[in-house]
């Protein structure tokens, strides 16, 4: 009961848990919804757009995030304090603590996101595995319960027909915790790494057991279901770009799915968020094989990271949606009422050095110019002369387009990527570019092994620094020469000017 009254109050105030581009993205959102803003942010964020643009701003702490953005009593105390009714979670940090969100709910404040029962449930990988086993939606084959001892899981390997096998994090995601074993002699070592790894990243050591899939395709469909029973899927998501486990390049519809595998796809997605009782937004996630049997990954209980190619293709905003079903308005689709149109990809702008291992970049921003047009949506975090720091997720920027049709889009994401300019930290458009006109990823065929397949075949195709060295000192010579070939004298002072010979091909002859 307590819940229910607390999600029947309007939201006129909204403290924003978060940082950079999904802060900006929430506070478009609260503008045109008549939603004031609160903005919190660490030192080194004190001038960062989401502080700029919200029309109020806390200071929280230094800048590690265990000092900041993940202090929930300091978030809900400044909540509490400038009179807002909600909090948004944004994705990452607090996004997935079901702690936060009880206390966020207990605090008399709306929660933003799913119950955090539900959070609790989805966020352990071997319950959330057992509850879709009861409700009849098919998952990897695996460990039921975590795995306690190198002994058992020897046992649990025999049992699924041997190796390859995948160790994951119980608590875990984003690729932490998470180690793929081939042979027995791995399995050992590899298991003290992923609990090490679980640990560190999540506090808890907890693992299991997954049959490895060897070359499959990452689907995930987006949900929406409101408090009072209704339940749509908007179409599914093709992740399959990814490095280390991280998503890079992300597309809506996925070219290879035929309507009747997404239609039954789209089902069982709808039958896992009721097995769990979800509400709000979120994205259940599947491996597809190259036979066309899928399985469920599993559940992220938040917006994600690429929810603006569902945006572009569905014509919604999932935020404004999140807002309107954390105050108990019901859904205002149905299933039937989904009607997609044309094609959309994002690229992820990562401050990492491709070339070198994606290893993350830093620095302050010298020159920056986003890439402009019909169909075009940058969602960014940063401006001219911020600075990106080690402290944070080196995203920092996505690029999205919409197109017609799927070749279309391909054309536009790469004419928008060539002319994103950044200048003072290394990025992830050579290796966008490179993606995009691969023969694979054009087929729609690559799965989640591309990178593993085709990266070092791919930087081969770029100039090494010598050979970028001599086309700038050519270019320089070359221009060296056209200028003193092209030098005139003007009438009106006599003093000597440079035209360009481009100007002079426009003047009459």
């Amino acid at each position: 009961m307590r819940e229910a009254i607390f999600s029947m109050k309007m939201t006129k105030k909204l403290l924003i848990a978060n940082r950079g581009e999904i802060a900006v993205r929430i506070i478009r959102t609260c503008r045109e919804m008549g939603i004031h803003t609160v903005a919190v942010y660490s030192d080194v964020d004190r001038l960062s757009p989401h502080v700029l643009m919200a029309e109020e701003a806390y200071h929280i702490g230094p800048p590690p995030s265990t000092e900041s953005y993940l202090l929930g009593e300091k978030l809900i105390e400044i909540a509490l304090q400038s009179g807002c009714q909600a909090i948004h979670p944004g994705y990452g940090f607090l996004s997935e603590n079901a702690d936060f969100a009880r206390a966020v709910m207990e605090a008399g404040l709306i929660f933003i996101g799913p119950r955090p029962e539900t959070i609790e449930l989805m966020g352990s990988k071997t319950a959330s595995r057992k509850t879709m086993i009861d409700a009849g939606v098919p998952v990897v084959p695996g460990s039921k319960e975590a795995v306690q001892s190198l002994s058992q899981a020897e046992e649990i390997i025999a049992s699924l027909g041997g190796y390859p096998i995948l160790l994951k994090a119980a608590a875990g995601g984003g690729g932490k915790g998470m180690r793929v074993v081939k042979t027995a002699s791995e399995l050992s070592r590899a298991l003290e790494a992923a609990k090490g790894e679980a640990l560190k990243a999540f506090g808890d050591d907890t693992v299991y057991i997954e049959k490895f899939v060897e070359n499959p395709k990452h689907i995930e469909f987006q949900i929406l279901a409101d408090q009072h029973g209704n339940v749509i899927h908007l179409w599914e998501r093709d992740c399959s770009i990814q490095r280390r486990h991280q998503k890079v390049i992300e597309e809506c519809p996925s070219k290879i799915l035929t309507p009747e595998k997404r239609m039954e796809m789209g089902e069982i997605a709808r039958k896992a968020a009721q097995a769990c009782g979800y509400v709000n937004a979120g994205t259940v996630e599947f491996l597809y094989d190259s036979d066309g049997s899928f399985y469920f990954l599993e559940m992220n209980t938040r917006l994600q990271v690429e929810h603006p190619v569902t945006e572009m293709v569905m014509g919604v905003d999932l935020v404004q949606l999140q807002i309107k079903i954390a105050q108990n308005d019901p859904l205002p689709l149905q299933q039937d009422d989904i009607h997609p149109r044309g094609h959309a990809l994002e690229c992820r702008i990562n401050a990492e050095d491709v070339f070198n291992n994606f290893v993350p970049s830093t620095g302050k921003i010298t020159n920056l110019q986003h890439p402009e047009g019909p169909g075009i949506r940058v969602d960014s975090g940063i401006e001219a002369h911020s600075e990106i720091t080690r402290y944070y997720d080196p995203m920092f920027a996505k690029l999205i387009v919409w197109a017609p049709s799927r070749e279309d889009a391909l054309q536009k994401m790469l004419r928008a990527l060539m002319e994103f300019r950044i200048t003072g930290v290394q990025t992830t458009i050579p290796f966008c570019l490179s993606v995009l006109t691969h023969p694979e990823f054009r087929k729609g065929e690559f799965t989640t092994r591309f990178v593993d397949l085709y990266w070092d075949e791919l930087k081969e195709s770029f100039m090494d620094e010598k050979e970028i060295l001599d086309v700038l000192a050519a270019a320089l010579a070359c221009y060296r020469d056209t200028t003193r070939k092209f030098q005139t004298t003007t009438p009106q002072d006599g003093a000597a000017k440079s035209i360009s010979p481009w100007k002079l091909r426009a003047l009459p002859r």
